[in-house]
């Protein structure tokens, strides 16, 4: 990896981490992440608790950074192949947040979509090359991503559906419960279709998270809840099925 990508790789994580911050505690335009999600809401979105996967999720970036850092990283080939995406991939993260906190619901829409197209370049990245990945590889570089990725898929479906929902979009003439079913059978097999061609079960461990908070919520619709239980024991099973495989893989590869 080239030097220069290595520490602007630190600076785009600075950048991101701080934004993200100050939507907190400042907060952007008077409001929380949170208390805009509270203000728009949509049959979709996951409860509350369901975003403490950013913790986990920003944990790992911080991994990935330090891990790109060291020496030995300037022989993978797996964190060289990343090139200037995660830097892109982090200030599309922190411009997003300051569209949506100025409730400019269209841009975010598209903010989000470039932030989406940038994290799927990573992760095929990091998930092309065949040879078997060292443990730091796995841990610190294809992980986050994998986490990331998925993340940022539901993410994109609940931006998309409060920005159509805001704009008095009809859904086709569809129920707002069918619509959102719908949605879930979508993110579903996006979920299925991405971890079993890569191979990758922590993929599709995101969706059930997701899922199981969009069930649980307060005051959700039984039928949406009755669909994202179920999606989620489907996801649940292929999920042991695609880590069987991968398993099976990494030990003829020894």
């Amino acid at each position: 990896m080239k030097n220069s990508f290595r520490w602007l790789n630190l600076i785009g994580l600075v950048i991101m981490l701080v934004v993200n911050g100050l939507a907190q505690w400042l907060p952007i335009n008077g409001n929380t992440t949170g208390e805009l999600s509270a203000k728009y809401p949509a049959l979709i979105t996951p409860a509350p608790y369901a975003f403490t996967i950013w913790s986990v999720i920003y944990l790992l970036l911080i991994g990935y950074v330090a891990y790109q850092l060291r020496p030995q990283a300037a022989n993978s080939r797996i964190a060289q192949s990343i090139g200037p995406w995660f830097l892109i991939s982090c200030l599309l993260n922190a411009a997003w947040i300051v569209v949506w906190h100025y409730e400019k619901l269209a841009s975010s829409v598209f903010v989000m979509l470039a932030l989406l197209l940038s994290l799927f370049d990573i992760y095929k990245a990091v998930r092309k090359d065949k040879d078997t990945p060292t443990p730091g590889e796995r841990y610190f570089v294809r992980l986050p991503f994998s986490l990331y990725f998925g993340w940022i898929i539901t993410a994109t479906i609940v931006n998309i559906t409060v920005a159509l929902s805001a704009a008095d979009w009809n859904r086709f003439g569809l129920s707002d419960v069918i619509w959102t079913v719908i949605l879930l059978v979508t993110a579903a097999l996006l979920a299925i279709l991405i971890g079993f061609a890569y191979r990758d079960p922590a993929f599709i461990l995101v969706f059930i998270w997701s899922f199981i908070a969009i069930a649980v919520k307060g005051g959700q619709q039984a039928d949406v809840s009755v669909a994202a239980f179920i999606l989620s024991a489907l996801l649940a099973a292929v999920a042991v099925y695609v880590f069987i495989l991968a398993s099976k893989r990494k030990a003829a590869a020894y």
